[in-house]
């Protein structure tokens, strides 16, 4: 019987193969373009969902709370396989950081480029609150670390359904505060915390600079959201256009979200739903992407300008051509790997700029 690891390693051989077919015939192997709302999917990752259709049993998957030990550990499987290879010089440590009822895994991934003394992202994985770990965003982590020669320090949460909303949004706030005080030992500026995530992890990212400006606490230098989850039982729009077909479903979506709010939002709490809080003024500047093909896109946009009006500093990406999760595909699709380095990029230049104003300002303050 093939072990877990030898079959990692021949799906990576297998995918590497596949994927660095020359342009034509991967396009054959495709077959013809799928065009939608006047947008072309990214040929790569039409071939990957077509490669993905005949290795599992359908299109974006139902969670099986009988076998939820076994499907999570499925999903750190398959980040395994689609891992960039290259950026193994990324030092890496895993420990713990507090949590709302206890430690939380997180994993410290340190660039050969990062200066004694930096800037730090606190990144929370995606997974709908349902899966992912620190496994599944491990070679994303390493990604962002690498390109944008940030520290980053990616960090566990407790998972519905075991532990439903607000578990997880606790979590993040106690883990980003904890964080924060400990900020030093990390080789890292207590002032140069930046927050981010992808999907789930960018909701998470978002309310906890949200929760930071509401409540007076120290608001992170920085947020970055990869197509976010920004609302809960929506139907129509993005999620009825992209709803099926393009990996994520919507049905998936609404399955997710009953298990992290099984009543749904409280009526006193949006907090589960960033887009309808009253007030997101007070924000610190985002980084906020969506995927043309994504269920998700509409209420990240809807988010985006929300932000804008109200005078949050807001670069905002649509990137027609992929897919939700389309960051855990680097190593398939160029599409996706530059998608993914544009938010490297806004993270390098967000935080330089951040350093420059704090050397200002403490420039300008008097000696003691």
């Amino acid at each position: 019987m093939i072990s877990a690891k030898a079959r990692v390693r021949m799906l990576r051989w297998g995918f590497r193969v596949l994927f660095g077919l020359p342009p034509w015939l991967k396009r054959a192997l495709a077959g013809r373009s799928i065009r939608l709302a006047g947008q072309v999917l990214d040929p790569d990752l039409q071939l990957l969902g077509k490669v993905s259709a005949l290795l599992e049993s359908g299109d974006g998957g139902t969670v099986d709370q009988a076998a939820l030990a076994e499907q999570r550990r499925q999903a750190d499987m398959a980040a395994e396989v689609a891992a960039e290879p290259g950026l193994e010089d990324i030092k890496t440590t895993d420990l713990e950081v507090p949590g709302a009822t206890g430690p939380l895994p997180a994993r410290l991934y340190v660039p050969p480029s990062a200066p004694h003394v930096s800037a730090l992202l606190v990144y929370f994985h995606g997974g709908g609150f349902v899966l992912g770990s620190l496994a599944t965003v491990d070679p994303l982590c390493r990604l962002l670390a690498a390109q944008s020669g940030v520290r980053v320090l990616s960090v566990g949460y407790r998972l519905a359904p075991e532990f439903p909303y607000p578990a997880a949004l606790d979590d993040a706030i106690a883990a980003y505060l904890g964080i924060r005080a400990e900020m030093p030992a990390l080789g890292a500026d207590p002032d140069m915390i930046a927050v981010g995530g992808d999907s789930a992890g960018a909701n998470l990212a978002l309310v906890v600079s949200h929760e930071m400006a509401v409540s007076g606490g120290p608001v992170p230098a920085f947020a970055m959201a990869l197509y976010p989850v920004t609302d809960v039982e929506r139907t129509g729009g993005s999620r009825d256009v992209f709803g099926t077909g393009f990996g994520l479903t919507a049905d998936f979506i609404a399955e997710l979200e009953r298990l992290y709010l099984p009543d749904g939002i409280p009526t006193d709490d949006t907090r589960g739903a960033i887009l309808r809080a009253d007030d997101l003024a007070g924000m610190p500047p985002v980084y906020l992407s969506t995927a043309g093909f994504d269920p998700l896109r509409d209420e990240g946009e809807e988010l985006a300008e929300r932000l804008r009006e109200q005078g949050v500093p807001v670069v905002a990406r649509r990137f027609p051509g992929l897919v939700h999760g389309y960051a855990s595909f680097t190593a398939v699709s160029a599409a996706a790997r530059d998608a993914t380095l544009d938010a490297a990029s806004a993270l390098r230049a967000a935080l330089a700029l951040a350093e420059a104003k704090l050397t200002e300002a403490r420039r300008q303050q008097p000696a003691a």
